[in-house]
């Protein structure tokens, strides 16, 4: 397929843009690899992370009430991981140096998911994806009972009255 072969070149063009770049990934949001240049590392055990952990974005933004997922940035002893959203189904990961400039690694990565999306859009077309099939069943499902509850808040459970009269005197 053409997109993974644009993709691929995506990615190594963005090796030359930022120094201390150590590798990339470009994965659909269900952890699959599309393209990748990630030496040292295995891209499959990457992709199924970086879905992990965009889960777990997705989530803490919405939550939080910080609108859409955009970027993740992890930084470890020996450098960086950062996840960018790449459109609906994508997502690009970038492992850097910890000398790397964090601000030039966001830059370039926001640029290149920014590409990679439309790349797959134009070659693949708008609308794929688990997303996009997941926003098609829940328009022909029915209203969930706590449809009004934010999600992650937890349900709120109101004390009832008991049945029977406890028994007074004696």
């Amino acid at each position: 397929m053409a997109v993974e072969t644009d993709v691929l070149d995506e990615l190594r063009r963005l090796r030359t843009r930022i120094p201390r770049l150590a590798g990339s990934l470009a994965a659909t949001v269900d952890g699959l690899v599309l393209a990748h240049d990630v030496p040292d590392t295995e891209p499959e055990g990457l992709a199924a992370l970086t879905a992990a952990a965009l889960g777990v974005a997705y989530r803490t933004t919405d939550a939080a009430a910080r609108g859409e997922f955009r970027e993740l940035l992890v930084r470890g002893t020996r450098g960086y991981v950062a996840t960018y959203a790449a459109g609906s189904t994508a997502v690009l990961t970038l492992l850097a140096d910890d000398r790397v400039n964090v601000g030039r690694l966001h830059l370039e990565g926001r640029r290149s998911g920014a590409r990679i999306a439309e790349l797959i859009e134009t070659r693949v077309g708008p609308g794929g994806g688990r997303h996009a099939e997941r926003a098609a069943l829940d328009a022909h499902a029915p209203p969930s009972p706590d449809a009004d509850r934010r999600i992650g808040t937890l349900p709120v459970r109101t004390p009832q009255r008991p049945a029977h009269q406890p028994r007074t005197g004696g």
